[in-house]
């Protein structure tokens, strides 16, 4: 069963790659929440475009429509002509992954590793894969690989402290996500955008995840930010919530009102909310 990815891809056209030009992975697609970053400059706006650039715009535009069936196709036509090309095999493999047809996506986007050892977004984006699956050790070398090749990419550090929160290393993902949030505070606001690396944004224990979260914006003195998680937590079914008020993560923002508030506020399945609105 295909798992819960959100791609949002705007309706506009994607970069086009050109020969020679510099590779630029730093945006993102959401997996289930996928995201995607487009690796390479637009021509000029003077130039005339040619035939192989309009055949690839041509495709980014069936991924911005989410027709990912034609967009497969369509890059899968370009590669047959440039079979070493990692940016286009990274295309298709989230092209197939939108689809849900995660092993055909796994296998471009082991492609497009072997044409680039040094690209990381096909390493993380099978990690994605991985995730799906459940492999979650798996998923979690395959971003260590990545973040050696982008030390500076929130999206992966994200990722990475998905897998091991999935995976029950809790300190390691406390570490991975204060590592995303120390290069992009909105990492886990961001709703989604065209190109190339995919953002895992689905979770094994929702509550529990959100709890988390709070508590790397609180070590980041984000009061704002964990102060919503903690209510997400709290709201998800998270009963130990209260713990924050002895929990050494929050202890120089739990007197602020905005984090009295939600723990001061009984979430609506608990007994003493049930009492208080009986219907």
């Amino acid at each position: 069963m295909r798992s819960a990815i959100l791609f949002a891809v705007p309706l506009a056209l994607f970069c086009v790659s050109t020969a020679g030009a510099q590779r630029s992975d730093d945006t993102t697609v959401q997996s289930p929440a996928v995201q995607s970053s487009t690796p390479a400059s637009s021509p000029a706006a003077d130039s005339p475009m040619t035939p192989r650039q309009a055949a690839e715009m041509r495709a980014d535009v069936f991924m911005a429509r989410k027709e990912y069936a034609e967009a497969a196709d369509a890059y899968i036509q370009i590669l047959s002509g440039e079979p070493k090309n990692a940016q286009l095999a990274n295309k298709v493999g989230i092209a197939y992954q939108q689809l849900g047809e995660l092993n055909k996506s796994e296998r471009f986007y082991k492609r497009s590793i072997k044409a680039d050892k040094n690209f990381a977004s096909p390493l993380n984006n099978l990690g994605t894969v991985e995730y799906e699956k459940k492999h979650f050790g798996k998923a979690i070398g395959l971003y260590n690989k990545a973040v050696l090749l982008r030390t500076d990419m929130a999206t992966i550090y994200s990722n990475l402290g998905y897998a091991y929160f999935a995976n029950k290393e809790f300190p390691e993902a406390m570490g991975a996500f204060g590592k995303a949030l120390a290069i992009d505070p909105g990492i886990f606001d961001r709703k989604g955008s065209g190109g190339t690396i995919v953002q895992q944004r689905t979770t094994t224990d929702p509550g529990l995840f959100y709890f988390f979260v709070a508590k790397s914006f609180a070590l980041a003195g984000d009061i704002e930010h964990a102060a919503h998680y903690l209510k997400l937590a709290r709201d998800d079914g998270y009963k130990d919530f209260l713990s924050a008020d002895k929990d050494p993560a929050f202890a120089k923002i739990v007197k602020d009102p905005r984090i009295r508030e939600v723990l001061q506020t009984p979430p609506s399945y608990s007994d003493e909310a049930k009492k208080t609105n009986p219907n």
